[in-house]
């Protein structure tokens, strides 16, 4: 696995630097469909973070359809196929904004609006 790295000093909370490591990662194929990431513990303890802040990128990577968790197997990468089409960069980056807007309250109504205004400009 790609080594990440966790700048403490940052504006951005650490959780979110897993997480958006993680996925880019992902969508840049460095981590395939089906590689097994370490536990929460373990990435923790490489990190020198507190396993609820890994548990958490893990949970918001989970809900935005990039991991999957298989119960004592393990966790792993999702198909990079997300939607199915081969796009997988274009598939990931839908997963990406979605959790996003998830996280900003966004109703998917909204979220919609947000693409077609970004979608007409040049």
């Amino acid at each position: 696995m790609h080594r990440l790295v966790i700048d403490p000093g940052a504006a951005v909370a650490p959780y979110e630097q897993v997480r958006s490591q993680l996925a880019a990662s992902v969508a840049a194929g460095t981590l395939g469909a089906g590689a097994k990431l370490p536990t929460v513990r373990q990435l923790a303890a490489d990190l020198g973070l507190a396993a609820n802040t890994v548990a958490r990128a893990y949970r918001e990577l989970e809900a935005d359809g990039v991991i999957t968790t298989q119960g004592r197997r393990g966790t792993f990468v999702r198909s990079a196929r997300l939607a199915g089409d081969g796009s997988s960069a274009a598939s990931q980056a839908a997963a990406d904004y979605a959790g996003t807007a998830r996280r900003l309250g966004l109703t998917l109504p909204e979220a919609v609006r947000l693409v077609e205004r970004a979608w007409s400009r040049p």
